[in-house]
């Protein structure tokens, strides 16, 4: 049988009847059962928004390096701010990424929250529509989010909010990538994401400006899954695997190297995280008779903290 990502048309389950939005939930759940990955078509994010975002980020990386280290956020872990080429590597694999980064969060956090886990952010100066830009596509992918979770919460039969309600001021970031072209810079052995799980619960990534996305089904081959210009790439993470007890698997993906070394590639996903004090623990009402849990409860703070010494953002 072939093997397929879904494409599902968000709307279907905005403004349909009751059985389209039955239908949506199925084919979206079904698809990221089967392969980690699903593309929604029919959300709010225009192509407008994307375009200035993109011109904002080339900017921004644009500027030299010396410049760039300046909003570089000691102690976050990169959870704000600029890092920097050759930082961050996948889980078990000690060679670095070949790509820098940025990472928009909160803007406001509610009163309250933890100042060591929700860091401000830090907008750069030398561009000045950035700040406006990338919390506008923050937002509208924020939503977008939570519309994905409720129809999940659909597909698995869960309380209304029950996935969607994690994330609501959620420690959420947009990471905004940069692979610089590979005549420029490069690690021997390096690719410029290697294979890897995302963390978070699920990620929304909007078109990148070059291929080269690729995930790995259960047989070990990779298969290319990049998103046509108007859709979104969403995948599983980690959080939301061990949540349903791996129904819905935590797919192994990467972003291969390109065969010209002058191409230059930017991305933009958005990680949807739950707030820290979110337990993540599989409900009772997904467990079949005999089924047994595979984690304990854990705080979705604490998890992201193991992941994030795993990947080297920040040490033990």
């Amino acid at each position: 049988m072939a093997f397929v990502v879904q494409t599902v048309d968000l709307r279907e389950f905005l403004e349909g009847s009751s059985s389209e939005r039955q239908s949506f939930s199925r084919q979206l759940g079904k698809s990221l059962k089967n392969t980690g990955f699903v593309k929604v078509s029919g959300h709010s994010i225009t192509q407008s928004r994307l375009e200035n975002a993109y011109r904002d980020i080339k900017t921004f990386f644009a500027l030299p390096k010396s410049i760039k280290r300046q909003y570089i956020v000691q102690g976050s872990g990169g959870a704000r701010g600029y890092t920097s080429f050759g930082q961050e590597h996948a889980k078990d694999n000690p060679i670095p990424d070949l790509k820098e980064f940025w990472h928009v969060g909160q803007e406001n956090p509610p009163e309250g929250f933890d100042s060591r886990i929700y860091f401000q952010n830090l907008w750069p100066q030398e561009t000045p529509r950035f700040r406006e830009s990338l919390l506008d596509l923050y937002r509208d992918l924020e939503l977008c989010s939570q519309q994905l979770l409720e129809s999940l919460e659909l597909y698995f039969g869960l309380p209304h909010r029950h996935l969607a309600n994690m994330v609501v001021n959620g420690n959420s970031i947009l990471r905004l990538i940069h692979y610089p072209a590979l005549k420029d810079q490069f690690i021997p052995g390096g690719v410029r994401a290697s294979a890897h799980e995302d963390i978070n619960l699920i990620t929304l990534l909007p078109a990148a400006t070059e291929s080269g996305l690729e995930l790995q089904d259960r047989e070990g081959r990779w298969h290319a899954v990049d998103g046509l210009e108007g859709e979104i790439v969403v995948d599983a993470g980690d959080m939301l695997s061990r949540h349903v007890n791996g129904i819905i698997p935590s797919t192994t993906h990467r972003v291969i190297n390109p065969k010209s070394a002058d191409e230059v590639r930017y991305s933009m996903p958005f990680f949807a995280h739950p707030r820290p004090e979110v337990v993540l623990d599989c409900p009772s009402s997904l467990l079949g008779e005999g089924v047994v849990k595979k984690h304990p409860p854990i705080l979705a703070n604490d998890f992201l903290i193991q992941r994030l010494i795993e990947i080297g953002l920040i040490k033990p």
